[in-house]
């Protein structure tokens, strides 16, 4: 198939493109490089089946431009602000990176004949709604702006598809973690150690709790998804039963970068405001079609943090080898 990658230069977009491709569909990968990065995607420049087009979905003529010379068999929308103690300050970036992206991706749809929408939706739509939280929970009170944006983006998804004969697929995402990554927990206790390596400052009180996934391991839920889940519009929560602490992330970070750092915390019981402390899904939906994650939640984080710190001495290059054995 022919198709359409938003935020295709993130985390997450560049490693769908990889699968897609694998699986021999033709993509084409949109983003405005405000999170995503290009060097995510440099791997791909020379195949034969792949384009990148910087591109700000906001940017009207040129996304109905795009899909009027392109004719996409279907969309994955990943396209969204994933910074969410950035949008306490300005609720702006949610309601224009977020939701207004998801609008405008969804109006060139209608208007261009494209029928097929994946949609990364988030854990943040439940709010603080106690688990373990199938797909059909409720009420559901976002506490951040983000998880507000992302559950009206899956409400237009899901008029869109009663009005305009759309077929949708929403996968509800975890904490993901992997290589390519460019902020998140894994990210940001990497960054300040490499800058203080005597102490880690750490947001809350290290108990937060939450599953954590690995990207390869969703990127296969979602091609799963997409392939066998059959009705107009298909709702899945995608996950791993198991869950980590930040403390214990914070203890493996350190391990893995050969410190002894101290662990300083900056105390009460969520990390930011819009921050949910602790959440766990029920996956019953998602694994009666045949997926389960490879990694448990622990593992996944175990491997992150090695493949970052990889991709971080790859980037330092020569000089930081020196060093090392210095």
């Amino acid at each position: 198939m022919y198709v359409l990658i938003t935020g295709g230069a993130g985390f997450i977009g560049s490693h769908l493109a990889d699968a897609l491709l694998e699986r021999r569909h033709t993509v084409v990968a949109v983003d405005n490089l405000s999170l995503g990065r290009e060097a995510n995607l440099a791997h791909l420049n020379n195949h034969p089946r792949f384009r990148f087009q910087r591109l700000d979905l906001l940017d009207g003529l040129q996304l109905q431009r795009l899909f009027a010379a392109e004719r996409f068999d279907a969309v994955f929308h990943l396209a969204a602000n994933s910074d969410i103690a950035r949008s306490h300050h300005d609720p702006d970036v949610d309601r224009d990176n977020t939701f207004a992206t998801t609008y405008a991706v969804l109006r060139a749809m209608k208007e261009q004949g494209t029928r097929q929408i994946v949609f990364a939706s988030t854990s943040a739509i439940y709010g603080e709604l106690h688990g373990p939280l199938s797909e059909d929970a409720g009420p559901l009170q976002p506490v951040s702006h983000y998880g507000a944006a992302k559950l009206a983006s899956e409400a237009f998804i899901s008029s869109f598809a009663a009005n305009y004969d759309l077929r949708a697929w929403i996968v509800r995402f975890p904490n993901v973690v992997g290589s390519r990554a460019t902020h998140g927990v894994i990210h940001d206790f990497i960054t300040k150690l490499q800058r203080n390596p005597d102490v880690l400052d750490v947001l809350g009180d290290g108990r937060q709790n939450k599953p954590y996934l690995h990207v390869r391991d969703l990127v296969a839920a979602i091609l799963l998804v997409w392939e066998k889940a059959g009705d107009r519009l298909n709702v899945f929560n995608v996950g791993v039963e198991s869950r980590t602490s930040v403390q214990r992330i914070a203890e493996m970070v350190i391990e893995e970068m050969g410190l002894a750092a101290s662990i300083r915390y900056s105390g009460g019981t969520r990390g930011w405001i819009g921050d949910v402390p602790e959440f766990h899904y029920r996956l019953n939906r998602v694994h009666a079609l045949g997926w389960r994650a490879r990694l448990s939640s622990d593992e996944a984080v175990r491997l992150a943090i090695r493949e970052i710190l990889d991709s971080k001495r790859r980037d330092a290059g020569p000089e930081h080898e020196k060093r090392e054995a210095a």
